[in-house]
């Protein structure tokens, strides 16, 4: 794997047109060690000096417990009954702590439990867990992790690097953010830190995206996001950015995409990222939906929770741009192509009205009943770039869609929606590999659902979900394409797991997996 240059940048100048006045001056340039000042060490080494030394134990048929046995016979013992009180037995995620152990080379001892199986997302989610405890206890930290895989070891690393992300860069005094070092004890040094290196670039490609997130909408409009995305990836040789302008996206007659935003002194604009790394190959379009603010337009949103934080919104386009980051970071042998609308649904004298009829690049004429279902009219252009100027050999369109979605299935799902069983299996594994966990909906019977007397199709009908998908559907037309609706995952008030508070990049590491698992089952 070669790692590559990367930096995530937004110039004063850039974000100041229109006047706008920047809380923060700018987000500095952001390589992966930017982000995340701890660091992760795979060499065996002896220490005598610990702060945290942390033991995985496995659990065992038997209920019996192994002890290193390096350590003396008496502080065995008292380690075996300290475990026996607290009836530990191993279970995945059980944890006991000893303090000041005598003639213990380690200030804190944490006995953890990883269960009798130990699988790719559960050993992130404990590694975040540990990230979350050690954020002011430690410098140094030793973990035992003996028969562990060196895949395991690396997701355990992972999970603390997702954890210890912080956007602070709106606070006036910041709080320090983790800065300790983790020395990995397990069978093969080497091995674990080659695993740990191949998920480098998908962190890097989560923060990336989580800072895309949670930029206020006054300073993430299109514009800034189009600039701050090119700058984010000018580093990568195989990486070709390209920003379409709201003159040439009003040219080009994608009339779906400049309508949200011509309510706006900030007007559309399409970002297309695209990575080769497979040759002639036609690539594997990730279509991600980028509306930066949205107020609903003239179907004004009237909760203030509701409004709050509709920033994310542009959550589906930053999972598009961190994902094809990350494949391009490892040199996935794929050709892919991110291809994010940017919009900023706002209200004005010349916004578009409900009623209004709306011109979509590939000629089809929408109804906009609701202007509030504005991301899959951005979308749907989206869709026909991929499908008429990529030539895409398939789609995968993600966004924060609909309320119907979380009605449905919740937060602990996103819902997804295809007529290609191999799309759908490939999408399955990734979330059950990343723990970003989909659910299949169907897409029939419903029939004229979308059906408009007075154009071609309306933007809205019921079933909620189900009319987002089969509208986006249409403009997939014979190429193979699944829709992934992620409305109510992309942020949380709180850390939780392998997520702080905030944007969390959710989507990155689904569709990175999802594109490998595709291309690599021959599709």
């Amino acid at each position: 794997m070669s790692m590559k240059k990367s930096v995530l940048a937004l110039t004063l100048g850039t974000l100041l047109t229109a006047g706008v006045a920047l809380q923060n001056e700018a987000l500095a340039q952001a390589s992966f060690n930017d982000y995340v000042q701890t660091q992760h060490k795979f060499e065996h080494q002896h220490m005598n000096d610990v702060d945290v030394l942390v033991l995985l134990v496995a659990e065992n048929e038997d209920g019996s417990i192994a002890l290193p046995q390096m350590w003396d016979a008496d502080t065995r013992a008292m380690i075996a009954n300290a475990l026996e009180l607290e009836e530990f037995t191993g279970k995945q995620g059980q944890q006991v702590e000893l303090l000041a152990l005598p003639n213990f080379y380690a200030k804190r001892l944490w006995v953890v439990g990883t269960g009798s199986e130990l699988a790719r997302a559960d050993a992130e989610k404990l590694g975040a867990s540990l990230a979350a405890q050690l954020n002011d206890k430690a410098e140094t930290v030793v973990v035992h992790a003996k028969g562990l895989s060196d895949t395991q070891i690396a997701a355990m690393a992972h999970g603390m690097d997702l954890r210890n992300y912080r956007f602070d860069k709106y606070k006036s005094e910041p709080a320090p953010r983790p800065d300790y070092t983790v020395h990995w004890h397990g069978d093969d040094g080497d091995a674990a830190a080659a695993a740990y290196a191949q998920t480098q670039p998908l962190a890097h490609g989560v923060f990336v995206a989580r800072d895309i997130i949670n930029l206020p909408g006054s300073d993430g409009y299109p514009q800034a996001i189009a600039e701050l995305a090119q700058e984010a990836v000018s580093g990568y040789d195989d990486i070709k950015a390209t920003v379409y302008t709201p003159e040439q996206v009003k040219e080009m007659g994608m009339g779906a995409l400049y309508g949200v935003s011509q309510g706006s002194q900030h007007k559309a604009y399409l970002l297309v990222v695209e990575y080769s790394g497979g040759g002639d190959e036609a690539p594997i379009a990730l279509v991600g939906k980028g509306n930066t603010f949205d107020t609903g337009g003239y179907n004004l949103k009237t909760s203030g929770s509701s409004i709050a934080r509709m920033q994310t919104d542009k959550a589906g386009g930053a999972a598009v741009l961190g994902a094809v980051m990350a494949l391009a970071g490892k040199d996935a042998p794929i050709n892919v192509a991110g291809v994010v609308p940017l919009s900023h649904n706002l209200i004005s004298g010349s916004a578009t009205l409900p009623g209004d009829v709306l011109i979509a690049g590939d000629g089809t004429r929408i109804e906009v009943v609701n202007t509030d279902a504005e991301g899959r009219l951005i979308l749907a252009d989206g869709i026909w770039y991929a499908r008429d100027k990529l030539n895409a050999r398939a789609i995968a369109d993600i966004a924060t869609l609909t309320g119907s979605k979380v009605g449905a299935v919740g937060t602990d799902y996103s819902a997804v929606f295809s007529d290609h069983e191999d799309l759908l299996a490939a999408m399955k594994t990734a979330g059950e590999e990343t723990g970003e966990l989909v659910w299949q909906l169907p897409l029939g019977p419903y029939d004229g659902i979308i059906d408009s007397w007075l154009a071609d199709v309306q933007n809205v009908g019921s079933p909620g979900a189900q009319a987002g998908a089969r509208f986006l559907q249409h403009f997939a037309k014979d190429t193979p394409w699944i829709h992934i609706d992620m409305a109510g995952n992309a942020y949380g008030t709180g850390a939780n797991g392998i997520h702080p508070a905030g944007g969390n990049g959710y989507g990155v590491r689904l569709l990175a997996e999802w594109v490998e698992n595709y291309n690599a089952a021959g599709n």
